[in-house]
């Protein structure tokens, strides 16, 4: 297995040791290396938002209703989220290098299918197709990159680097999405994400190192299938909500299925002798409680950032781009968040950082219940930036505490559960709180109403993971 080692850190430091370590400078590789992967993973997470303003021009462009645009973001998000576990197993028993490569292609060639698409169909193949490269690409990135940097300083700060690109490539896409589409057209938003999948393929051959497990147990077909088909359904279920409410029979029934078929799952991997997810892994406090966290803050932050992208618009009259500057602002901050976060984790330790991260965004969600209805924009980039930082510092230290601790041979494992986390905690947010702003008798109330769920539950996360890891070393 090939890893980058080195006799400055102990491969069995903890997350939450407390004393202050500086992370050994970078080679010339090892930074080249984290470009590539960066460069992958801001991709991918600008995949997820930079469509968002394009849709009705893409939907009178082809032709789909507006009903029917909700499948120009689903047909991404189905297959993204429900194959990231068996892909990153996948990679851990076949070659994580082989695996990414191969995600990064399709996702390069599915682009350029969703750039020329000539009809509904055609276009919503080419998002799936996409969907299904992100699903090989992210967790097989975040594998490759937590067995090349060491568990310490290094993966600390490498983990940083990564959960700022992936906060800022949401962020960017939500603003390039407009410019590009006002300028170009709703198919340079597809085109661009071609051409980065174009720059960034020719390098990734000879720079990334191969890693997969010694051996080659028999891959988990009943838990695979379970798993899969679980995630799929509850996706659908909570996107199709997000549009329609859970009135439909069709999100009854997929909602449904999908907590009954990973509730099999379960039950199949108590069984099996090599299960797809090891359930001991998961009984891990460091695991269970991290992904917690994580859920939380991607869930409720991504909710965030769909009702004040309401609130600025319909209820202050902000036009798209001065609403996009909001989020600009909330981007920059952001990354000198993702600067010093490593650092944090170096000094307090993962756990406390994750804690420290889940409190400041509740505190700050809740001190966006003070924006009025007729101003409040400059408060809302104010607690909206500060927020993002802490939402920041949460998803670097909840990756960290995940996968501290865990063999190399389950690395892709591990990673494919952070990532799987990621993605239905986009997913499901928007569902189960937005739709209140949306319901209510004034758009103004049902925000603030939104808001103030989001903080509570936050804030018990927050002491939910500080009490669970309390006695984890």
């Amino acid at each position: 297995m090939a890893t980058v080692t080195s006799p400055e850190i102990s491969p069995t430091s903890s997350p939450d040791d407390t004393s202050p370590k500086t992370a050994p400078a970078l080679t010339g590789r090892a930074r080249l290396i984290l470009l590539v992967l960066c460069a992958a993973q801001f991709m991918v997470s600008l995949d997820f938002s930079v469509l968002n303003v394009a849709l009705p021009a893409l939907g009178a462009d082809l032709g789909l209703s507006t009903s029917a645009l909700q499948w120009a973001v689903t047909a991404f998000a189905l297959p993204s989220g429900g194959f990231l576990l068996l892909s990153g197993r996948i990679g851990d028993l076949y070659g994580r290098k082989k695996l990414f490569l191969t995600g990064l292609a399709l996702f390069g060639a599915a682009s350029l299918l969703a750039t020329f698409a000539w009809s509904p169909a055609s276009f919503l193949t080419g998002r799936a197709l996409q969907g299904l490269g992100a699903a090989a690409i992210v967790p097989t990135g975040m594998a490759l990159l937590t067995t090349t940097f060491p568990e310490g300083p290094q993966r600390d700060r490498a983990l940083g680097i990564s959960g700022t690109v992936l906060s800022l490539g949401f962020t960017i896409g939500m603003v390039l999405g407009g410019v590009m589409t006002d300028t170009f057209g709703w198919r340079s938003t597809m085109g661009l994400l071609a051409l980065f999948s174009a720059l960034v393929l020719p390098f990734a051959p000879g720079l990334l190192p191969e890693s997969r497990t010694p051996e080659r147990p028999r891959l988990d077909v009943p838990g695979a299938v379970t798993v899969t088909g679980g995630l799929l359904s509850l996706i659908y279920a909570l996107s199709t909500a997000a549009q329609r409410g859970f009135g439909g029979t069709d999100v009854q029934i997929t909602l449904v299925a999908g907590v009954a078929l990973l509730v099999a799952f379960v039950v199949v991997e108590s069984r099996h002798e090599s299960p797809l997810v090891s359930l001991p892994m998961l009984k891990r406090r460091t695991v269970a409680f991290g992904n917690l966290g994580g859920l939380v803050t991607f869930a409720m932050m991504s909710t965030v950032v769909f009702v004040l992208t309401l609130y600025l618009q319909e209820t202050l009259g902000l036009s798209g781009f001065q609403t996009g500057l909001v989020f600009g602002v909330q981007g920059v901050l952001s990354v000198l968040a993702g600067s010093f976060a490593a650092k944090v984790i170096g000094r307090i330790g993962a756990r406390r950082t994750l804690v420290l991260g889940l409190a400041g965004q509740g505190l700050l969600t809740a001190a966006l219940l003070a924006v009025g209805a007729d101003s409040g924009a400059v408060l809302a980039t104010v607690a909206v930036s500060l927020a993002s930082m802490c939402h920041l510092a949460a998803i670097i230290s909840y990756g960290v505490t995940v996968t501290s601790g865990v063999p190399d041979e389950e690395q892709g494992l591990a990673t494919g559960l952070v990532t799987t986390t990621q993605q239905v905690g986009l997913t499901v947010g928007i569902p189960l709180l937005g739709v209140l702003a949306t319901t209510g008798d004034s758009l103004y109330g049902g925000v603030r109403t939104v808001l103030a769920l989001d903080a509570a539950i936050v804030l018990a996360a927050a002491v939910l993971v500080a009490l669970g890891l309390r006695r984890t070393r």
